[in-house]
């Protein structure tokens, strides 16, 4: 049976790519890539990586 890959949980010294609160909010990008948000900037980001088919995972509040 092949294993799959899963990411880390959140934990409290992840920080948010846009302000450095802490990351409740781990986006992977179509392209690979990854970022961790804060709950508001998850939010404001929201309908962009919805529209470009991010996998939005949210950590446990």
């Amino acid at each position: 049976m092949p294993s799959t890959l899963t990411r880390p949980e959140l934990t409290a010294a992840d920080r948010c790519d846009r302000c450095g609160a802490a990351a409740k909010v781990r986006v992977l990008l179509p392209s690979g890539g990854e970022l961790l948000f804060c709950g508001h900037h998850a939010n404001e980001h929201d309908a962009k990586l919805r529209s470009v088919d991010a996998d939005i995972q949210r950590g446990e509040e």
